[in-house]
């Protein structure tokens, strides 16, 4: 009888064992190092296949899609992706996601390394707490990811203009972030922009920076000539907003990420001193405003004090009449001048201004547009007249243009014009022209008649005169000649006039002896000589 033989393990068997073992290893271990599964809709399935797409954070691959099929609305597309387990970190609710394809837009271009490794879902981790595996993709790249250094920033403005997102943000026109968002305001009165700014450059924001928009590119015509300011090529093309703090505000504190600020639409509002108060007046003007626009300045003397926010129409039932109301807003402190104390208030500076003669009115910005402009100024000559308040809005009196005027005094001389008696007036003249006529040809006749009488005549009159003042010139000749000093003449003359001195002297001698003795003259004489 054979002996039983105890079983053993054959040599055979070892390799399946060993096989299963690692198999099992393996399973234990994929079931152990098995990351999360989560889904992404997107708007569309462009770039998405499964289990060729990859999923990538900061350019390291963390996963792939399993699977692509519609939303259960079938609106949207639906991708699975399968992540590796040291992504579980970062599925929270604010992470993000998006395709990464070549695209050209406006203001950038990306995803040029596509072309040829192909699309693939970019990843920027969030910081919230909060876990989710279900994710709305975006349907273009962020600006800006987690991990940029920085803060952002609110600035809100009436429209977007030209800006866009991905448009770039200036400081002293160095590019130090960009628009990453936009959104509508709920009731639709404007828009809110959404900028990043990089670090370092975040610490120049301020509290009181102001931001303008730097887009296209500013002309300035003024004492010093015509200035075109830009902030680069850039700006031209896909628009900008420019930032720069007051110089007094150069030591204060960073602005708080998200503070929000006003977004001026040029550097020269933005920068101007802001306004502590403002008050809102109505202008009545009864002539045509054509030319007149909402945001026209409101201007005193050269100052801009105020500007134009609204234009309506009047009808007045009881008067039939039709008037233009326009809604002005004041800054009285650029009446009153900075850094003085505004002791009064600024109504009652409009009520004591127009008390002494500060009236509106209509004048001419440019002749080349036609634009208007309300002008405030002085009239001393203006009757009396105080703010009215109507409808619980006050009323500053207004003046009529000086175009308006002119018009009118154009159109009242035409009318005195048309009433004058032209006709008669132009009959009268024709007569006068006749009789004017009739006068010349009777001056031309005499005229004629002088040549030939008269002219003779006066040529031998003149002649004869022209001998006669030859012989006086003769004449005065010689008595110049006579008077000479060494003439015979003058040498006799003085002779004669000695005789007649010495004879007037013995005269005088005889009448002196005659005086001593006047019987002389019956005597005779005795001898005795005169003296």
């Amino acid at each position: 009888m054979t002996p039983h033989r105890r079983w053993s393990l054959q040599l055979v068997w070892l390799i399946p064992i060993v096989a299963a073992l690692i198999g099992g290893w393996l399973a234990v271990k994929a079931v152990i190092e098995r990351g999360p599964t989560i889904s992404i809709s997107f708007s569309t399935a462009e770039g998405l296949e499964p289990e060729k797409t990859r999923v990538k954070y900061r350019s390291v691959d963390i996963g792939h899609v399993t699977a692509v099929a519609f939303s259960e609305d079938r609106k949207r597309i639906v991708a699975t992706v399968a992540l590796s387990k040291q992504a579980d970190p970062l599925l929270v609710a604010d992470t993000r996601f998006w395709v990464v394809r070549p695209r050209v837009t406006g203001t950038q271009i990306s995803g040029l390394g596509t072309l040829l490794s192909g699309a693939y879902i970019g990843m920027d981790a969030g910081t919230s707490s909060e876990p989710r595996s279900e994710f709305v993709g975006l349907d273009v790249p962020p600006i800006v990811t987690g991990d940029l250094p920085g803060r952002q920033f609110l600035l809100h403005a009436s429209d977007l203009g030209s800006l866009d997102i991905g448009s770039p943000v200036y400081f002293r026109r160095v590019e130090v972030g960009s628009i990453v968002a936009d959104e509508l305001d709920k009731d639709g009165a404007g828009v809110m922009l959404h900028v990043f700014i990089h670090a370092p450059y975040d610490r120049y924001v301020k509290a009181d920076t102001r931001f303008w928009n730097a887009s296209g590119f500013d002309v300035a015509l003024d004492a010093n000539g015509i200035r075109v300011n830009t902030e680069s090529i850039a700006s031209l093309l896909l628009g900008g907003v420019a930032f720069q703090a007051p110089p007094e505000s150069a030591q204060a504190p960073p602005a708080q990420e998200n503070a929000r600020f006003p977004l001026y639409p040029d550097r020269g509002k933005a920068m101007r001193l802001p306004d502590t108060a403002e008050e809102t007046y109505q202008v009545v003007f009864d002539e045509s405003v054509r030319g007149l626009s909402i945001g026209a300045p409101v201007d005193f003397r050269g100052v801009l004090v105020g500007e134009v926010t609204a234009i309506d129409v009047d009808f007045d039932p009881k008067n039939a009449t039709i008037r233009i109301p326009v809604e002005v807003r004041l800054y009285p402190d650029r009446l009153r001048g900075r850094g003085k104390p505004g002791a009064v208030p600024p109504g009652a500076l409009i009520d004591r201004l127009v008390r002494r003669g500060l009236r509106a009115q209509l004048k001419s910005g440019s002749l080349i547009t036609g634009q208007l402009f309300v002008a405030l100024d002085f009239f001393p000559g203006e009757a009396q007249a105080t703010v009215l308040r109507r409808n619980g809005r006050a009323e500053i009196p207004t003046v009529a243009s000086s175009l308006q005027e002119l018009q009118t005094t154009l159109l009242r001389f035409a009318r005195k014009l048309d009433r004058l008696p032209l006709e008669a007036t132009v009959g009268d003249a024709r007569k006068t022209l006749k009789a004017l006529e009739s006068t010349l040809a009777a001056s031309e006749h005499a005229v004629k008649m002088i040549d030939s009488d008269l002219a003779p005549q006066a040529a031998r009159t003149l002649a004869d005169l022209g001998r006669t003042l030859s012989g006086v010139d003769k004449t005065l000749a010689g008595l110049d000649a006579l008077l000479a000093k060494d003439a015979p003449v003058q040498r006799d003359l003085h002779d004669t006039l000695r005789e007649v001195a010495r004879a007037a002297e013995a005269l005088r001698n005889l009448a002196d002896y005659l005086g001593r003795n006047p019987g002389a003259i019956l005597r005779g004489g005795t001898g005795e000589q005169p003296p």
